[in-house]
């Protein structure tokens, strides 16, 4: 840790590029208070601050950047992101001659000036650069890269995290066809990024507001692509919306409408973009309390389903009335394979049209189902019965979207992929019509989705799954938490043994080398854990199946064992 001189010292220089006034005063003020020295009590709270700021940085990883708003090159701020689009500007210019990016921006703070800025930087740069005409969801820039076919992608946004975080996620077109980047990208852009913090001060940098401004037709075409997943339902469902305080709405509506689904009774304190996400603590519907005023809307209007995105659009939450008169929200992993099954139906229907007119259907079914690997092993065997190919990926839709002849992948936390020829990324907009789709279909089938839950156990068996997470304050924590478990393996989970565990360190079936460990029981259970990859966190992903009884008595077993592994898994944790 350097002393409070040289601390001082990277302060002042950090503040003195810095083109935005509000963090050039947050530093003055922390500067000044930290003269005082560490025996006055505010000069050691600004000492502290200043540490939390300049001992260390954010790395530009296979997820972008994402942070605090604050200044310092260990948060998100002008400067940071100013070096960031310089040293990626540096590597587009380095990976072919006349490279071209196109960037997006949510409704978060600064994310307009985030992406203004990288548009400037590029074309200062000499890259073409393309900004698109406001502020959209993450996957209409994801569609963007590849329908401008573009070299890559920039979108500013912060998802799912806390209100007062933002980031940077970058995509590569060409071979990459618009998906997220993977190693060793994140690395060659990291080195051209240190290159330019350490050489170069962000004044110098050269800037042109020489950049395009895409037209409509950018979205016109990702809305009617979309919409056209689907054919028009003869028994459209009452629904409610909720965009999270996100962006998501007015490109949904517009789908919801062109694909016959007409418009959703929407939570409306929520349907605007808001930094500030002032209704939820947390503005992620995987949260406890995210989707309140969603019950609270559809209830009073008598709606058979819950859409919710979350605030950039990429992920999908779906919730349906439950036999004691509330809600139920779906969990990532029932959505995912019951879109999967979808995907297989339509497959093998394709499949089924390319035999009648000679060949085996088994054989003219082809693509490949996906899923990462901390997702329930129900797509797998959706898969298997389909004759369709099946790939397991690390967590990320970077990994996801990469799978070749992909049909349909998806990970348990609410991402998913339903229409890969147009986007390499989850998208929530086109996993929303599909699901009501299903929905409508049932509907028009006088059946629900609880019954088409039973159907699925019936054919594949039950699956459930969940999840512990444990939330650490100091991120050191975690690496320990993990040598722990590794230098003291579990035997017995509960009253079931283990049989073997997996330590994805080590290198397992190909996969490159993850901080994760994957623990096989006798019972055919299964528990996975690994560190958050965007939040200080530690996950544990439980899994269980059946295929014992009648379709409810194989859901009821497969809950049954993952809430015995849940009360086992929680020791470990602590």
């Amino acid at each position: 840790m350097r002393g409070t001189p040289d601390l001082l010292a990277a302060a002042r220089a950090w503040r003195d590029q810095d083109p935005d006034p509000e963090t050039r005063a947050e530093l003055d003020a922390l500067i000044a208070d930290a003269e005082a020295g560490s025996t006055d009590a505010r000069g050691a709270t600004a000492i502290a601050a200043l540490h939390s700021r300049f001992d260390s940085r954010l790395e530009f990883g296979t997820a972008g950047l994402r942070g605090e708003l604050a200044a310092g090159p260990n948060r998100m701020n002008r400067v940071l992101v100013a070096q960031a689009a310089a040293g990626f500007a540096a590597y587009l210019l380095g990976r072919e001659k006349n490279p071209s990016v196109v960037i997006g921006y949510d409704g978060r703070k600064n994310s307009q000036v985030f992406a203004t800025d990288t548009a400037e930087l590029m074309a200062g740069a000499g890259i073409r650069a393309i900004i698109l005409p406001r502020l959209l969801p993450t996957p209409v820039l994801a569609f963007a890269v590849r329908h401008l076919g573009v070299s890559a992608g920039v979108m500013v946004t912060a998802s799912h995290n806390p209100p007062n975080d933002n980031g940077y996620k970058v995509y590569l077109g060409g071979a990459d066809e618009g998906s997220q980047i993977v190693p060793p990208a994140d690395a060659e852009i990291e080195a051209q990024i240190q290159r330019v913090a350490a050489t170069l001060l962000v004044p110098d940098l050269p800037r042109s507001t020489d950049y395009e401004v895409a037209s409509e037709s950018v979205l016109d075409e990702y809305v009617r692509r979309t919409a056209a997943l689907v054919r028009h339902p003869d028994a459209s469902p009452r629904f409610v919306y909720t965009a999270l305080h996100g962006v998501g709405w007015e490109t949904a509506r517009r789908v919801f409408a062109d694909a016959g689904f007409g418009e959703p009774v929407v939570v409306a304190e929520q349907i605007e973009p808001d930094a500030a996400f002032p209704t939820v603590a947390f503005p992620n519907p995987e949260e406890p309390g995210a989707l309140d005023l969603s019950y609270a809307t559809a209830t009073a209007a008598g709606a058979e389903l819950i859409i919710a995105n979350d605030p950039d659009a990429d992920r999908l939450a779906v919730a349906v009335p439950d036999a004691a008169g509330g809600w139920r929200r779906l969990s990532g992993n029932e959505v995912g394979w019951l879109l999967g099954w979808r995907a297989a139906e339509r497959l093998q229907a394709a499949g089924e049209a390319v035999a009648a007119v000679g060949g085996d259907v088994a054989t003219c079914v082809s693509g490949t189902l996906a899923a990462s690997i901390v997702s329930s092993p129900a797509l797998a065997e959706v898969a298997r019965q389909y004759h369709l190919d099946y790939a397991d990926t690390l967590t990320g839709f970077k990994w996801v979207s990469r799978v070749p002849d992909l049909a349909f992948g998806y990970e348990e936390a609410l991402g998913y992929l339903v229409d890969p020829q147009k986007v390499r990324d989850k998208d929530g907009i086109s996993a929303a019509v599909e699901f009501l789709s299903l929905v409508a279909e049932l509907k028009a089938a006088g059946r629900t989705i609880d019954d088409h839950e039973l159907d699925f156990a019936a054919r594949f068996g039950a699956f459930a799954s969940g999840q512990v997470s444990v939330r650490v304050t100091e991120l050191a924590d975690i690496p320990r938490i993990m040598a722990r478990l590794r230098a003291h393996p579990p035997t017995h989970l509960g009253t079931v043994a283990v049989r073997a565990i997996d330590d994805f360190a080590e290198g397992i079936g190909g996969f490159p080398l993850s901080d994760i460990l994957r623990i096989h029981l006798e019972d055919g259970s299964r528990v996975i854990v690994r560190p958050s990859g965007t939040e200080p966190k530690v996950k544990v992903y439980l899994d269980a199946s059946s295929t014992e009884g009648s379709p409810a008595e194989r859901i009821a077993a497969a809950q049954a064992a993952v809430d015995a592994l849940d009360a086992a898994v929680r020791p470990l944790l602590a």
